[in-house]
């Protein structure tokens, strides 16, 4: 018998914050899968399309580049000098973009998010609250309210191979359908500076890793990693 994949519920404390993505029953990653109909980029290219409140224009402090999709940044976000923003990507109300950031497609940043100072983002959901603050990179990734990456800390996204990720689920390798898959944080996740997940990295709410650890791997109780 094949293991039961994690699903939202098993990784969140609740699946309707009242912003960003919404879950599908099945695997909690399916809504990194760039080919679902259901997945990130059909869910923000739609919540695009029907929000409020958005610029009309770009301010001259940072720049965007919307070849590929616009770059949607609500009225009300905080948008320091030097960020740059690669479309399609949405910034909702109250999400705080600093300087020299660097937003790259299919980035979805909640209200209250935080994409800080030299920190990269894409193909990415910040959900309300969660803090990416301090060169980061963040890559194919859900962080869940609260989240908070320390300095440094890197959410690896692809094998060396280039292969498809799997997980370790019940002692059995588990294909995950996506090539790129970074982690998957659940609520107030804490992660020390410098520390490092392995693509297809899972942790529920309220666990916490040490500085300079790297972590692996499903893990669906909460715990201290180090």
């Amino acid at each position: 018998m094949a293991p039961r994949l994690p699903s939202a519920e098993d990784v969140f404390s609740d699946v309707d914050y009242g912003a960003g993505p919404r879950f599908g029953e099945g695997a909690v990653w399916a809504l990194l899968d760039p080919k679902s109909k259901d997945g990130l980029r059909a869910q923000l290219s739609a919540a695009v399309l029907n929000a409020g409140g958005l610029r009309t224009t770009h301010a001259d402090h940072y720049t965007v580049d919307e070849r590929e999709g616009r770059v949607a940044i609500h009225a009300d976000a905080v948008i320091e000098a030097g960020a740059h923003f690669i479309g399609p990507c949405f910034i909702e109300a109250g999400a705080v973009v600093r300087h020299a950031a660097y937003v790259r497609p299919w980035t979805w940043a909640c209200r209250g998010s935080v994409i800080g100072h030299c920190t990269e983002v894409k193909h990415s959901v910040l959900l309300p609250g969660a803090k990416a603050p301090h060169f980061n990179y963040v890559g194919d990734s859900i962080l869940g309210p609260g989240v908070n990456l320390g300095a440094g800390v890197k959410l690896s996204n692809l094998r060396h191979d280039g292969g498809e990720v799997h997980v370790w689920i019940d002692g059995e390798r588990v294909p995950t359908g996506v090539r790129k898959f970074g982690a998957i944080l659940g609520d107030g996740v804490q992660l020390g500076c410098n520390a490092v997940t392995n693509p297809g990295c899972v942790l529920v709410a309220g666990s916490t890793v040490d500085p300079n650890t790297t972590v692996s791997g499903v893990h669906l109780e909460a715990r201290r990693h180090r």
